[in-house]
């Protein structure tokens, strides 16, 4: 008599947290966001890799009016994206990884910041979707997707609902140039994600039920980023 055993493998979804996201000033969105966290993760593997937003720009920009160091200050921007991943971690009081390799040894799910200087939080989010296998990227920010040109700028900015990640390198640059600077999406992980061709979705993480269906693949309002056609 033989008995076949079923194993299914745990979704896994990484998700770039962005700084822009987290604000003191508004503790209701932190407990929206990690009662969602704990919502999903009973379904889905999660990977939260969480931004230094408003106050990494802070500490950058006043150290940069004494210090020049580009790397140093990212050190700076590092340890605010940390000190922003432990306050989503208040949730589950977890260790918080500092590093891509112990981030993919730990059980899910996982919250961390930033890694070393010149890895924005999209590109750390992006190495770890590669490490794990991510079935999916999800790049939360604080607009409705990918767009031509700055939509708080410009009234007429047109978003894309799809976007060939060609097109997007040409958009986001080729290098990193400063700490705390803000791109669609950098350099690094647009080529992580076009060499591992990572499913990549970038949406508005403040719309917590669109954040909750790009993260199960669902229709969601947001740009989904196209990697030889094989990313929809």
């Amino acid at each position: 008599m033989f008995i076949f055993h079923l194993y299914t493998e745990t979704m896994k979804v990484v998700i770039s947290l962005g700084g822009s996201l987290i604000s003191l000033e508004n503790p209701e969105y932190i407990k929206e966001i990690g009662f969602l966290i704990k919502k999903v993760s009973k379904d889905i593997d999660l990977y939260i890799v969480v931004g230094g937003g408003k106050l990494a720009r802070s500490y950058i920009n006043t150290a940069r009016e004494f210090c020049k160091d580009e790397r140093y200050l990212d050190k700076l921007g590092i340890l605010a994206t940390r000190l922003n991943a432990l306050l989503i971690n208040s949730f589950f009081k977890k260790k918080l990884p500092t590093t891509i390799e112990e981030a993919s040894k730990m059980e899910p799910p996982v919250i961390m910041g930033g890694t070393t200087p010149g890895h924005s939080t999209d590109a750390v989010a992006a190495m770890l979707a590669k490490h794990v296998k991510a079935n999916r990227l999800i790049i939360a920010t604080d607009v409705d997707g990918i767009y031509d040109k700055d939509p708080k700028k410009y009234e007429d900015a047109k978003k894309f609902d799809k976007i060939g990640i060609e097109m997007l390198r040409k958009l986001s640059g080729e290098e990193w140039k400063k700490a705390g600077e803000s791109v669609i999406i950098d350099a690094i992980a647009c080529k992580i994600i076009e060499e591992e061709r990572i499913k990549t979705f970038v949406v508005n993480g403040k719309k917590l039920d669109e954040l909750e269906n790009a993260i199960y693949g669902k229709e969601f309002n947001g740009t989904v980023v196209e990697v030889n056609d094989s990313s929809t």
